[in-house]
């Protein structure tokens, strides 16, 4: 039991309104989110300590209830869902910890986190004080309080902070929500937990709050501390990147250059934290990925990529030097950045195009330098005693600029361009001063004592006059530059890198750097030891295992043998979380001919069989319409539904998936985004592009004839009002830009008004279905569909049409011990469909874009291995092929010397 008191764990963390102390030192939180559910526990460690590497020094960790309960009662906490061992590994490398436990994580994760036999459950409200919800929720918290409350910092642990539910002021106001989070919080503590709470975009008493955003770091900073004076201000969520959904363009948009001023911003807005979500963004495998608003169709994609600055595979990108450089800097200048106050700029002149902003600390000042200029150009700073210091800035970046900050005691230094280390290496005081490749930096050093160079003079290097002062003209060389100083007897290292170089050092541990290395991590040696390991070189692509002998078998949709209902079911009510679930009827037929199916209910893409034959795929989603022929006599419709996905954010999660309500035939389906009318007449289409100023009300008229059902769908407005009544849309906000609404109470035979205020143009749908009760399909059957494995009723493939499973079996590829290899396999040529490795789902597949490749674990992977992919429109595989990411080229070796030959100092082995 922890005994601690009040003032012993406050003197382990606390906080005041500049940070957060942790053993009574100010800390900037550098935090990587890193979901341990999303990747196997073999990468943990990989991934950890390259954000360790990259200089975070905290990892920010959802946890996903429907990982961990996946069936009522069924609890798991091991193997990849051993969050304890997660906690445990960022324990042993040094790294704090952010628990995030929800119960609601949103995190684009199926149902938000929340497992999905929680929406059986009668009477229950989501992120409510709902009695029937909050019962479930105390069970969790039961088991996951229990594993994070003996891994907190006050036990002997790293976990720093613990939030309180997720991003709940989205959806509603603190007041709205008070007594359900007041619930959460006192779980949490009356379960143990006492590191400090906190939220995200939005709050409860007893907990400090943050912000979650891309821009605009000022308004959230004045937000924060208008809410919470003397909290420390942290980001919870600064969005590196975006997720991706099926049929969307790559979500690439946020640029590294972007995505360094953005951290300048916040850096210079007061911020005391950062968690970059995501650092490493994993995979959705299985069911696992969500669904959002914006469109009944915006289901996640299987790679949960993020453009974050590892990728998928744990592979560095260019955001990840742009985030290590960042975090680097940040440390070097942390003691004077924490303490300072924000600083009037008013009295610095600068020449044109330059906005200034910075932080002061007595004489100590930090500048934060940008340029609204088109091109790079040479500015120059004046401050008020007089010195000027010139800066070199690109068209929109931001670049540090300190003047006459303390390094240490008696020492002050200067310098126009960023710096990485500031630290005690190898028993020097180290300075690392770096710029972009062939730039110049100015650096100058005051002390109290007299400062001397003991190594060789660099060619443009001024004394003053008292040998107390010291400046520095550096050109930013590819080849390393150092300088050898001794203040007052005591040593100082500057060492000079272009951006590039900056790339290839790191620091590897307290006072222990490596130098001139490509990408670095920590992998077992050939005793089984974790050492420095570094890719020193590039070989040639190992060959991934050939995927040859394919064998085929065919769904016969005919045989499969269904329960038979009234009513189709949903997903959940049919007991199947994920998956297929193939929907069939009988329709008799006077005669032959087409007509319009209305599926009032249905929450996923359909393929759609009529007598055997694919009519059609639907993927608006919601309530559908699709024409279909139909024979005279009796006819067979099917449809073969895939869960693609609970909403992970939404006023309405918990939504039943699949079909749940029957179809109906003859019924009529009608475009309304044509024809709308403001007040005074203007016509407006919402097909086209445009903007109407003042966001008028605008109208509509339609017809209903021999119709007594109707359902509208699509973008639509609130308030909505249809022949004069307002049509109730509870939770419901404009810019979901979807909804499925039953209407049939508010229309009348013959015309109808319709009214709704204007939002935006274009949108993607705005429909009106029509269709009669009389018209109800009277009776259906469910089958699960095995799509993991062909089932005793499937035959040999017949080409395509109709659903197939295709199996080829590979070895495990033989590797050399220096070969680090990710394997990806590449699914050209096929449709939509699910991936199978040895009987792991290793998630949807549907090749519409933007995803291509497939991740394939290497630690799932057995010495023969068995490959499943099941198909919709059963193509041929003859065209997959497996591959090795561009990095499994390199060939990566284990360094000894933690600062390289050049630069003249070796250390020692980091062992974990």
């Amino acid at each position: 039991m922890n005994t601690l008191t009040a003032v012993q764990k406050q003197s382990i963390i606390g906080y005041d309104h500049k940070s957060f102390f942790i053993h009574g030192k100010r800390v900037f939180l550098s935090s990587a989110a890193i979901h341990y559910f999303r990747m196997p526990k073999e990468e943990w460690r990989e991934v950890l300590v390259k954000a360790k590497l990259a200089g975070m020094n905290c990892v920010d960790t959802y946890f996903a209830w429907n990982v961990h309960e996946p069936n009522e009662g069924e609890w798991h906490f091991e193997g990849d869902a051993d969050c304890g061992a997660f906690l445990d590994l960022c324990a042993e490398l040094g790294l704090w910890v952010i628990a995030r436990p929800g119960p609601f994580i949103c995190a684009e994760w199926d149902f938000g986190g929340f497992p999905w036999w929680l929406g059986k459950k009668q009477g229950i409200r989501f992120r409510e004080y709902n009695e029937v919800y909050l019962k479930y929720v105390d069970l969790y918290f039961d088991r996951i309080a229990a594993i994070v409350r003996t891994r907190q910092i006050t036990s002997g642990g790293s976990v720093i902070l613990v939030q309180v539910e997720n991003e709940y002021g989205y959806l509603g106001s603190d007041e709205q929500g008070r007594a359900y989070l007041e619930h959460l919080r006192d779980g949490l503590l009356s379960r143990g937990i006492d590191v400090p709470l906190i939220t995200c975009v939005g709050g409860v008493e007893g907990a400090i709050e943050g912000a979650n955003f891309w821009s605009g770091a000022d308004h959230h900073y004045a937000q924060l501390a208008q809410k919470q004076p003397d909290t420390p201000k942290v980001v919870t969520e600064f969005w590196t990147g975006w997720f991706e959904h099926w049929g969307a363009p790559a979500a690439t948009q946020k640029t590294p250059q972007l995505y360094e001023k953005r951290m300048f911003e916040i850096a210079q807005a007061g911020f005391s934290g950062i968690s970059h979500y995501m650092f490493f963004g994993g995979t959705n495998f299985a069911g696992y990925g969500g669904r959002t608003v914006g469109a009944s169709d915006i289901f996640m994609v299987t790679s949960y990529d993020y453009d974050a600055p590892l990728n998928e595979y744990g592979r560095t990108t260019p955001k990840y030097f742009t985030a290590k450089r960042f975090s680097y800097f940040i440390r070097a200048v942390e003691p004077f950045l924490l303490a300072s106050e924000p600083l009037d700029a008013a009295g610095i002149r600068v020449t044109g195009g330059l906005k200034v902003r910075g932080r002061r600390l007595q004489d100590q000042t930090l500048l934060f330098v940008e340029s609204a200029k088109q091109e790079r150009e040479t500015f120059h700073l004046t401050m008020e005693n007089g010195k000027t210091i010139p800066v070199i800035v690109n068209p929109g970046e931001i670049v540090p600029v300190l003047v006459a900050v303390e390094i240490s005691e008696g020492v002050r230094f200067t310098c126009n361009t960023s710096i990485g280390c500031n630290e005690i290496v190898d028993g020097i005081r180290t300075l690392i001063v770096y710029a972009k490749d062939g730039q110049r930096s100015l650096v100058e050093l005051e002390a109290d004592e007299e400062i001397r160079m003991t190594g060789e003079r660099p060619l443009l290097a001024t004394q003053g006059s008292n040998g107390r002062s010291l400046s520095f003209d550096f050109y930013h060389f590819k080849e390393p530059q150092r300088v050898e100083l001794a203040i007052g007897g005591e040593p100082l290292r500057i060492i000079v890198l272009s951006a590039e170089e900056m790339d290839r050092t790191w620091r590897v541990g307290e006072g222990q750097w490596l130098f001139g290395s490509g990408d670095v991590s920590l992998m077992p040696g050939s005793d089984g030891q974790y050492r420095v390991f570094a890719s020193e070189t590039v070989g040639s692509l190992p060959q991934p295992p050939a995927l040859k002998s394919w064998s085929s078998a065919t769904m016969e949709l005919a045989s499969l043998q269904g329960v038979s209902m009234e009513q189709p079911q949903d997903f959940s009510s049919f007991s199947q979380p994920f998956g297929y679930l193939l929907y069939s009827s009988k329709i008799e037929r006077e005669f032959e001919g087409w007509t319009t199916l209305i599926l009032p209910k249905l929450q996923d893409t359909a393929r759609v069989y009529v007598n055997g034959a694919e009519a059609a795929l639907i993927r608006e989603v919601g309530s559908a319409s699709l024409k279909i022929r139909l024979h005279k006599g009796e006819n067979r419709l099917q449809l073969l539904v895939q869960n693609m996905g609970r909403l992970n954010f939404s006023p309405y999660l918990g939504e039943a998936k699949g079909l749940f309500e029957t179809g109906y035939l003859d019924g009529s389906a009608l475009d309304l985004r044509k024809g709308w009318e403001t007040a005074e007449k203007t016509v407006v289409h919402l097909d086209q592009a445009g903007h109407v100023e003042g966001n008028p009300v605008l109208s509509r008229s339609f017809r209903i004839e021999g119709k007594d059902r109707a359902a509208l769908v699509g973008a639509i407005a609130a308030p909505l009002r249809i022949n004069g009544a307002e049509v109730p849309l509870e939770g419901y906000q404009n810019w979901f830009a979807n909804q499925s609404v039953d209407i049939s109470a508010f229309v009348r035979e013959g015309d109808n008004l319709i009214e709704m205020p204007y939002v935006k143009a274009p949108i993607q749908r705005l429909e009106l279905l029509a269709y009669r009760a009389a018209d109800a399909i009277p009776a259906w059957s469910m089958a699960s569909v095995d799509d993991g494995r062909p089932n005793a009723d499937s035959a040999g493939h017949s080409g395509i049409g109709a659903p197939a499973w295709h199996t080829c079996e590979f070895a495990s590829p033989t590797l050399p011990g220096a070969v680090h290899a990710k394997l990806k396999l590449r699914l050209t040529g096929m449709s939509k469909g699910t991936i199978w490795l040895n009987g792991i789902n290793l998630g949807r597949y549907w090749q519409i874009g933007p995803q291509e490749d497939y991740k394939v674990p290497m630690a799932w992977l057995k010495e023969n291995n068995v490959l499943v992919l099941f198909d919709e429109e059963g193509r041929s595989p003859e065209q997959v092929r497996l591959l090795f990411d561009e990095q499994s080229g390199r060939v990566w070796a284990h360094k000894q010397n933690f600062i390289s030959n050049e630069l003249g100092r070796s250390g020692t082995d980091a062992d974990l």
